[in-house]
């Protein structure tokens, strides 16, 4: 590491220890590198696009940061003041179909396997590959450790923009971001007493996780799967359509589909999961618009009452949600403790996540028309 391209050096938040510890201590797993494959259609000039992602790198310091954790009391993360994003160019445009897709299956296991050093900035690379004349797929890749899926966007709009801004011939002015560090500094400004307090009276009496029981089989294996399915057009429409008359949000009514799920499996009527938050308290001005890991995943308990009507019961999980959202900052690892789960226990045996990141419209206008956003991770 050298010194003279250190920008500042600062701890971890809770969650990016977690990962780090994961990364540290079970290396050959994968769980925390991520992989987004978008298709980009137009007249794309490689070059400017490679220029308008490292602008974006030097806009937000959390993007130039590398981790150490050896020889310190507590783990570190380094900013260095510059770094060159690895980009890749693939040329398949001459291939079949057939063969550029076993060509992807091929690049995507190959980069999953490189992985990355966390002592080494940047931690992401991308990966061009035009398949035709103005057909391209552009792969990121990068490690959670850095930022969210709220951040995501935040760079892909910011990327797509400044490619826009340089096509046109036209200077593109942002607002500054808040940095990363900021957050870590209002993490320390919280009143964690406060919220153990909080969290200690949500899980009281609460003994053992809520387990899905159904018929396993008798062999289980390692690994996970992938089950994709989709609501159609009429149905999301009816489900937006309920809650806007019923002042509730999507979020609120999956999770209460869930709750009553597990109810249903379990056989108990006192559940509890967790559930992934964006962490991005409004008490800090210019959240929207920061770049970094501020997603926490809580501890949702929620009673299911057979004769309880349901929309009511769906407001009252909604203020649940609000309530708990005050303590968001409170760490997953401290909140397992409060409870009356014996140690070394699971609090909970699944996790929801309800994903509704800002992807703006802007990112399928100009110049390119950039979709079918696939993620592997």
């Amino acid at each position: 590491m050298e010194n003279k391209n250190i920008e500042e050096i600062y701890e971890l938040s809770s969650m990016q220890q977690g990962m780090l510890f994961h990364t540290v201590y079970e290396p050959e797993s994968e769980v925390y590198f991520e992989q987004l494959l978008c298709t980009i259609k137009g007249t794309l000039k490689g070059a400017v696009l490679e220029q308008a992602w490292q602008q974006v790198v030097a806009r937000h310091p959390v993007l130039r940061s590398s981790f150490y954790w050896e020889e310190v009391d507590d783990p570190l993360q380094v900013v260095h003041k510059q770094v060159e994003l690895p980009w890749t160019y693939h040329h398949w445009q001459d291939l079949t179909a057939q063969e550029q897709q076993y060509r992807l299956e091929g690049l995507l296991d190959s980069d999953r396997r490189l992985g990355f050093d966390l002592e080494q900035a940047p931690l992401m690379r991308l990966n061009l590959i035009q398949l035709g004349d103005q057909t391209y797929q552009l792969l990121w890749s990068h490690h959670h450790i850095l930022f969210d899926g709220w951040s995501m966007a935040i760079v892909l709009q910011e990327a797509f923009a400044f490619y826009e801004a340089t096509i046109k011939g036209e200077a593109l002015h942002l607002k500054s971001p808040r940095p990363y560090r900021d957050y870590i500094s209002w993490l320390k400004q919280q009143d964690l007493e406060q919220a153990k307090t909080f969290w200690q009276q949500k899980l009281q009496g609460f003994e053992s996780p809520t387990v899905i029981r159904v018929n396993q089989g008798k062999q289980q294996t390692k690994g996970h799967q992938e089950q994709r399915f989709s609501l159609s057009p009429e149905n999301t429409n009816q489900l937006q359509s309920l809650v806007r008359q019923h002042h509730l949000t999507l979020n609120t009514v999956v999770q209460g589909a869930w709750a009553i799920l597990l109810s249903r499996y379990s056989g108990e009527s006192d559940i509890i999961f967790g559930a992934t938050v964006s962490g991005r308290s409004t008490t800090l001005p210019g959240v929207e618009s920061m770049v970094g890991v501020l997603i926490n995943t809580l501890a949702t308990r929620v009673k299911v009452a057979r004769e309880t009507e349901l929309l009511p019961w769906l407001k009252e999980l909604q203020a649940q949600q609000i309530e708990q959202e005050q303590y968001a900052y409170y760490p997953l690892a401290e909140i397992q403790t409060l409870s009356d789960v014996p140690q070394g226990t699971p609090l909970f045996e699944s996790i929801l996540v309800f994903e509704n990141y800002p992807m703006k419209e802007s990112q399928q206008k100009g110049s390119l028309d950039v979709g079918e956003f696939r993620g592997f991770g």
